[in-house]
């Protein structure tokens, strides 16, 4: 049961009390607090929502902090994705959550509306904030408190496969009407130019800022994807495909993707910096990364990211903030920007030189500088589900591109209420 705004604060303070009170003096690390020799102990369970290549180097950094805590234990547990927000507030609602969860960025306001996120401003937790990226800390906030910190940072780029662009003699495209032009040319060479991820709104959102769109206007509480730009979004993917210059799938759309870009059946794609270990290790050489395709308006992609949040009713508060500035810290960034090339988002960490040195991250860096950030309201994530059915309902035939758009919109004006 969704817990009403009225109750919100109350709940937090309740629980950051609890959490406080648990931090204790007991030697035996019950609270996350000191032992009798003052150092920290506990275990901190931390659920972490890495990739399957991703997460043996998570894995082995959270357990590293071990090493200098000998008296904490982390509990690392990896989880999917595609079902770790309900997980987590399923769990949070049942008192059982970790203490510490790797949170997408648009998870943060909501897991903070309804009382399940730890205020961190004046904890451990934050250490030198004014090194973050300002587009990055903007998504830990909500309603002037602090509920997370900042892990990576993200946006989309276009992949290509240099081979199949040489073989079929294409420049890389810089809009969308330049891949709908390269259909016959790569015809030849056997292969379609773009897949679109048709199961995942996500991916849509370059179509819909490429047209000047966006989803909602947050600041006006306006419904915005049912205007001029969001049809033209609808239409844009929709005549994508229906040139022949993309195929999609509206199910399991990243296993079919990655597959037929390693395997050559298409020779770009839109992705971002999670996917560059897989590409590489399917192309190689052959690996190439642009800015995504423009549309009507320009040329534009989504912020995304991750960030660290604990759990409000931890009994393991001073251990987790102690682990959460650990795992945010710029050496623990740079070791995951060295090994996985994903962006760090401090921007001390962009002046070392193997980070320097890292031709994706120096590629994305100025992408994510421009990225459109998304609306950090509680509401944010829920938002996709119905541009998802509005995106299938076009892509399988029985929706226009206005109607798929209309039906997002009226969706979006029951979700938000009195939003126009």
């Amino acid at each position: 049961m969704r817990r009403s705004i009225g109750t919100t604060a109350a709940v937090v303070a309740a629980l950051a009390l609890t959490a406080t009170a648990c931090g204790g003096d007991d030697g035996d690390g019950g609270g996350g607090g000191g032992g009798q020799d003052g150092e920290l102990s506990g275990t901190v369970t931390f659920w972490d929502t890495s990739n399957e290549t991703e997460a043996e180097v998570f894995q082995a950094v959270a357990e590293d902090f071990q090493e200098l805590h000998p008296g904490v234990t982390v509990d690392y547990v990896n989880i999917g994705f595609d079902d770790a927000e309900n997980r987590f507030k399923n769990a949070a609602g049942a008192n059982e959550a970790p203490d510490v969860m790797r949170t997408e960025v648009a998870w943060v306001a909501d897991f903070a509306s309804l009382g399940y996120l730890y205020p961190l401003d004046d904890t451990a937790a934050l250490d030198n904030q004014d090194d973050f990226l300002d587009q990055a800390w903007a998504s830990t906030q909500y309603e002037g408190q602090t509920y997370a910190v900042p892990q990576v940072i993200d946006t989309l780029a276009l992949f290509y496969n240099e081979q199949l662009l040489r073989e079929a003699n294409v420049e890389v495209p810089e809009t969308l009407q330049d891949v709908r032009n390269s259909r016959e040319a790569f015809d030849e060479v056997g292969a379609t130019p773009m897949y679109v991820r048709g199961d995942d709104p996500y991916w849509f959102l370059p179509f819909l800022y490429g047209e000047g769109g966006d989803m909602v206007d947050a600041e006006a509480q306006t419904v915005t994807i049912d205007n001029e730009a969001g049809v033209a979004a609808f239409t844009q993917m929709q005549e994508l495909i229906e040139s022949g210059a993309g195929i999609t799938d509206t199910s399991d759309g990243w296993e079919n993707m990655m597959s037929a870009f390693a395997d050559g059946e298409v020779a770009m794609m839109v992705n971002g910096p999670w996917a560059i270990a897989d590409a590489t290790a399917a192309l190689g050489d052959d690996l190439g990364v642009a800015p995504v395709p423009a549309g009507g308006a320009q040329q534009a992609a989504p912020q995304g990211g991750w960030n660290y949040g604990v759990y409000a009713g931890t009994p393991e508060a001073d251990a987790s903030f102690e682990f959460v500035k650990y795992m945010s810290s710029a050496k623990t960034q740079q070791r995951i920007t060295e090994e996985l090339s994903l962006l760090p988002t401090r921007a001390s960490v962009y002046e070392a030189p193997s980070v320097q040195d890292n031709e994706m991250v120096q590629f994305f860096k100025p992408a994510v500088d421009v990225a459109h950030e998304r609306p950090w309201i509680p509401q944010a994530q829920s938002l996709f589900e119905p541009l998802e059915v509005a995106i299938e309902a076009m892509l399988t035939g029985s929706a226009s591109p206005e109607e798929a758009a209309g039906s997002a919109g009226d969706e979006y004006r029951e979700l938000l209420e009195d939003w126009k």
